[in-house]
């Protein structure tokens, strides 16, 4: 063996060793960054993090509202606290170079935050209220599992429910009005949460509408009898009414306003005219004004 290959053989063994040294340095320093973090952690729980090594490191854990940046020693447990993830959402941990990621889930409903539109429906009314729940859990995050939402309405004694699972902690559904006018009591809960709204159910429109004539001083008095709804709720006061006298002079309209269940009107003095009455699309019945009869 000449002395140049024996030069080049020590040099290829030391390029060898010096390779294999660097391959168990990184093995060992990879080993020894590892972050061990669970996928997902409820919201106030807390989270603990094994750590390898020895001396002291820096901690840096960001998420959600949350900042953090705490020199820890390695080979100990790490503690992050109940009140640090309270915030749902997405957390990047680092600590000696290397990164890991968890998430933060909401915990159980704790609380409803409930809408509840219109404040005034029109009575024995089809899919005329509309509930909407939107769910939380004691840190105010959303509740995004689904999760069961008891919608309940009580009028005039009678009560009226549905359950509809939420999709992206939001719920919502319609109801039907009661026949009866008056507040309705619309309640939405779940688990232990419960939100009251009122829910105010006022006459629907005229049934029928019936009028009277009659002469006075000034012309013709025109009087409905009392107004009701289809389901006998009499309609609301300041509800229009319109009266309309025709004749050969021409037309006359007046808009009169319901008062104590009634509406009455003032048309001009005529001798032959044809009386009508509306409110809506209701059309009551019509008078044939002959001489003052």
């Amino acid at each position: 063996m000449t002395k140049g290959s024996i030069e080049v053989k020590v040099k290829f063994g030391g390029m060898m060793a010096i390779a294999l040294l660097l391959m168990c340095c990184f093995a060992i320093a990879t080993h020894a960054a590892e972050i061990n973090v669970p996928a997902t952690v409820p919201a106030g729980s807390g989270l603990t993090i094994p750590s390898s090594g020895s001396g002291s490191a820096t901690l840096y854990v960001a998420g959600p509202g949350t900042a953090i940046k705490r020199t820890v020693q390695l080979g100990r447990e790490i503690r992050l606290g109940a009140d640090e993830l309270q915030n749902a959402g997405r957390y990047v941990v680092s600590l000696d170079g290397n990164t890991a990621t968890f998430f933060v889930t909401a915990g159980p409903v704790q609380s409803i935050a409930f809408l509840a539109r219109p404040s005034r429906v029109p009575a024995d009314t089809p899919n005329v209220i509309t509930g909407t729940a939107f769910v939380f859990d004691k840190y105010q995050n959303l509740v995004l599992q689904p999760q069961p939402v008891k919608f309940e309405l009580t009028a005039n004694g009678q009560t009226t429910s549905r359950t509809e699972t939420t999709k992206n902690g939001v719920a919502f559904a319609k109801l039907d009005s009661s026949k009866k006018q008056g507040p309705a009591q619309f309640v939405a809960s779940s688990g232990p949460a419960s939100v009251r709204r009122v829910v105010q159910e006022v006459a629907s429109d005229p049934c029928s509408i019936r009028m009277t004539a009659v002469r006075d001083k000034n012309g013709i008095l025109a009087r409905t009898d009392p107004i009701h709804d289809c389901a006998g709720n009499p309609v609301s006061d300041g509800t229009i009414v319109t009266f309309t006298s025709t004749d050969a002079k021409g037309k006359s309209t007046v808009d009169a306003r319901i008062r104590q269940g009634i509406a009455e009107a003032e048309l001009p003095a005529s001798n032959d005219a044809t009386i009508s009455v509306a409110s809506g699309v209701v059309v009551g019945n019509e008078i044939q004004w002959r001489g003052g009869q």
